[in-house]
């Protein structure tokens, strides 16, 4: 079996998150994807984030494809760290073929990611276009460290077949919302 690891904060989720599952489950040939709601980012303020169950009912909402199952497994590992998350899935499932799925947009800072390199070794990485990351994955620290284990996008449909480290970029149809957009202007109606 072939499984999708799509994790994010999704605070909201919205069509652009569900675009990027779609593009997924379609070019990499997945029998499911897992949309991983996180209970925080390391990266991210918690101060503007939604409580978890929200998010998770929101996303279950938006994701109609039986496909997708919306999980927030993270919070009774107590971790908010995607090499971590990784282990404990590989370490679990180990007869399952896993592909670490993340919108074009979290490519320019994904070297601030905990362990980041490690998380290239866990897991194939597939990075689906956002819009205004189109070039990332030409000009940043991960794709120049990791440009040898670059597979090319025709191929994506084998990647969850590949050794880690293997990634690539798919290139698609591209939905220009945010979660931060969507924030901002709910703030801004209040």
């Amino acid at each position: 079996m072939a499984v999708g690891l799509f994790g994010g904060s999704f605070n909201p989720p919205h069509e652009g998150h569900l675009l990027v599952a779609e593009i997924a489950l379609r070019r990499l040939g997945l029998d499911q994807l897992w949309w991983m709601v996180t209970p925080g980012n390391p990266l991210k303020s918690r101060l503007e984030l939604a409580p978890l169950a929200d998010r998770l009912a929101m996303s279950e909402k938006l994701v109609q494809d039986p496909r997708i199952k919306i999980t927030a497994f993270e919070r009774t590992l107590e971790t908010s760290y995607t090499a971590e998350t990784l282990a404990f899935v590989k370490a679990r499932n180990p007869h399952v073929n896993f592909v670490w799925v993340m919108g074009a947009d979290s490519l320019k800072t994904f070297h601030l990611w905990q362990k980041w390199r490690e998380i290239l070794s866990t897991f194939p990485l597939a990075v689906v276009d956002r819009p205004g990351s189109t070039l990332s994955f030409l000009s940043s620290p991960m794709a120049r460290a990791f440009g040898h284990a670059r597979i090319d996008e025709d191929d994506a449909g084998v990647l969850w077949k590949k050794q880690a480290p293997a990634w690539t970029f798919i290139h698609g149809p591209r939905s220009a919302l945010s979660s931060t957009a969507l924030r901002a202007k709910a703030d801004s109606k209040s």
